[in-house]
């Protein structure tokens, strides 16, 4: 699996500031309807509902929504760095400026799993993430993530 087959170009973005976790999933959902053609609504209801059960902030400002919806055949991503940082109840209790959300079909079951565990080790890289906040340009923020996954699978 890979993070340049999960992660669409289009599907990178930059946001100023976000006024709360809601409102960031509604820009994630419409994210998810550009770029893969997914319902919005479906796509923030389905990150609603899964951050209902416990906050997906990870700690040093990350999070990793996910969620599972129908009508979709592959693990998908979107990802977001926010110029101001949101507070996301996350496990250090720090606030997050780097989102990426995956979404998988429903029955997705292993796979899904894989998708979330390559991007939180690509995330919990500090020079990945030293990268991504130095940089506006979705188009570089691509190519940093996806960089960031060839090379650490050749060490």
């Amino acid at each position: 699996m890979q993070l340049s087959i999960l992660l669409k170009p289009e599907a990178v973005r930059v946001f100023g500031k976000m006024s709360s976790k809601k409102r960031l999933f509604q820009e994630l959902g419409e994210i998810a309807a550009t770029a893969y053609g997914l319902a919005s609504s479906d796509a923030i209801d389905a990150l609603q509902e899964r951050e209902s059960l416990g906050p997906t902030g990870v700690g040093h400002g990350v999070a990793l929504p996910h969620a599972r919806l129908h009508g979709l055949d592959h693990v998908r991503g979107a990802f977001v760095r926010l110029e101001k940082p949101l507070d996301f109840g996350a496990v250090d209790r720090q606030p997050v400026d780097l989102v990426f959300a995956l979404f998988a079909p429903q029955d997705s079951g292993v796979d899904h799993l894989k998708a979330l565990a390559l991007v939180s080790r690509t995330l919990r890289d500090t020079a990945t993430c030293e990268k991504l906040r130095a940089n506006t340009d979705p188009a570089t923020l691509h190519a940093v993530l996806t960089e960031a996954q060839t090379s650490s699978q050749a060490a």
